[in-house]
């Protein structure tokens, strides 16, 4: 098309071509940072995944040495390394794609300079199509593939058809590709190669046994249903131990007197406090996992009475808690409540009804409360805490291992909070990030920035799920208690 001589079209021409110039890199500017979400959910992804490897692993090092499994273990757990081996020569390579393609678009960490031209077209087509990378990458996929399955003839039988692996790279995908798309498509192949990973080492523990989860740490926990007393007033202690096995119940004592333990491994006795304060002696004896005796003590205060018997307990937690209503029962001793006044240093204090207030701090830490009976101060001292982040849960798991059938079923993601001690808090999951890879995915399938909790939005990948499909849930946010934000854990679930 020629230009036009006429000074006045010639710019109006040129005006036109800079605003489409600007419209397309409006337009990329958003497909780059659709790609960068789902690059960053695959990451995650990768990260959960190489997490339970390792977790596998532990367990058949641990099979190796308990003589009941060590002959199986060690039929397995050489295969199992075996996968491990392959799938971190692959990666390797696959990095070093990642690694070629940045660095071809301005990334040089020797020199300080971690960024790049993400929407640079060129290099992506250099690398994976003209000089014939993307073929090479499917050769190392195939071999990776061959040589999985030749690990063993049972792995091969169970696996011939199911592994969560797409070998074939269509280098036509490259071709004009940007950067940050390239770097994208090569981060789904290095979550196929983890998820044959994951798999074949989940296969050859399977052979030997069920993940055995050491624990070697143990701690008494102990309770009192109060610090704080009146003369006569009955004292609970309630004791058990953390990392507790049914096969292997501490003896427990309070207070020298030996308690039977119930079948949840707690110990509870009651007693009444006479007039003074004092401690009662919790010992916890037990077997650690390796079968030696262990014994730990533990002393529990209590305070009774004040001078003017003034007292204030906490008649829903022991603790206060930022954003919520922590109601108080207040009493001056033997004063009448309209000699009683009471004030906070964190937060405020409103009087609901005799003897009766809600507390309201304002900041983690400690508050003390003041009684002024008959003009006779006494001061109580609470922890303050903020409400702990509730955990995020899809029916009734929190990820790992489902059925495809069970998780299509769920209707969306909620926010628990699990064992909080204070009743009807809630949080309500605003928004998340949806992504699905491996079986029935041969490109991810995501969906960013989901509105609220429903998987409403999200139902066509879903019903796209079955077994071997990766599905992770990531920047879940949860509203709660005073209408703070809460960012939750990424969540991700392997179905089978």
């Amino acid at each position: 098309m020629a230009l036009p001589k006429e000074p006045r079209q010639k710019m109006i021409n040129l005006m036109y071509l800079v605003l489409t110039a600007l419209l397309a890199l409006n337009v990329s500017a958003e497909i780059i940072n659709a790609f960068k979400v789902v690059d960053k959910s695959l990451t995650s992804t990768n990260g959960i995944i190489d997490q339970s490897t390792v977790t596998v692993l532990k367990s058949l090092e641990d099979k190796l040495k308990d003589e009941k499994s060590a002959v199986k273990a060690g039929i397995w757990k050489p295969k199992a390394d075996a996968a491990v081996a392959l799938t971190k020569e692959i990666n390797d390579a696959i990095e070093e794609f990642k690694d070629k393609i940045k660095r071809s678009s301005g990334y040089n960490p020797e020199k300080g300079d971690t960024s790049f031209r993400e929407e640079n077209i060129d290099v992506a087509t250099r690398i994976m199509d003209t000089e014939k990378g993307g073929e090479k990458l499917q050769k190392l996929l195939e071999q990776y593939k061959q040589k999985i399955l030749a690990i063993d003839p049972i792995i091969a039988k169970e696996f011939a058809n199911g592994l969560p692996l797409t070998t074939e790279v269509p280098t036509k995908n490259f071709h004009m590709m940007p950067a940050v798309a390239a770097l994208t498509m090569l981060s789904k192949y290095q979550n196929d190669v983890k998820n044959t990973e994951n798999r074949i080492v989940n296969f050859c523990h399977n052979q030997v046994g069920q993940v055995v989860i050491r624990y070697d740490a143990f701690e008494p926990i102990v309770g009192a249903s109060s610090n704080y007393l009146f003369p006569g007033q009955e004292l609970e202690i309630t004791a058990g131990l953390g990392a507790f096995s049914s096969t292997k119940k501490p003896n427990i004592t309070i207070g020298g007197e030996s308690i039977a333990v119930n079948e949840k491994g707690v110990a509870t006795k009651k007693f009444k406090v006479g007039s003074t304060s004092g401690n009662v002696n919790v010992v916890v004896s037990y077997l650690d996992q390796d079968g030696n005796p262990q014994t730990k003590t533990v002393q529990v205060p209590y305070t009774v009475g004040t001078a003017t018997g003034a007292f204030v307990s906490a008649e829903k937690v022991k603790v206060l808690y930022i954003g919520l209503d922590n109601e108080l029962a207040v009493s001056g001793g033997n004063v009448g409540d309209e000699k009683v006044t009471v004030s906070i240093n964190n937060g405020s204090l409103k009087k609901i009804g005799p003897g009766r207030y809600v507390a309201n701090p304002t900041t983690p830490g400690k508050a003390t409360i003041t009684v002024m009976s008959d003009g006779k101060p006494s001061s109580f001292e609470f922890r303050v805490k903020t409400v702990p982040d509730p955990t995020p849960m899809v029916g009734a798991s929190k990820g790992g291992r489902i059925p495809a059938n069970v998780f299509k079923a769920q209707q969306g993601i909620r926010a628990e909070l699990e064992n909080f001690v204070f009743e009807g808090v809630t949080f309500t999951v605003t928004g998340y990030t949806f992504y699905a890879t491996g079986a029935g995915f041969p490109d991810p399938g995501v969906v960013p920035g989901v509105s609220g909790n429903s998987f409403g939005a999200v139902q066509n990948l879903i019903q796209r799920c079955r077994p071997g499909t990766t599905v992770v849930l990531d920047e879940i946010k949860a509203v709660g208690p005073g209408g703070n934000t809460r960012k939750l854990p990424t969540m991700a679930f392997n179905l089978y």
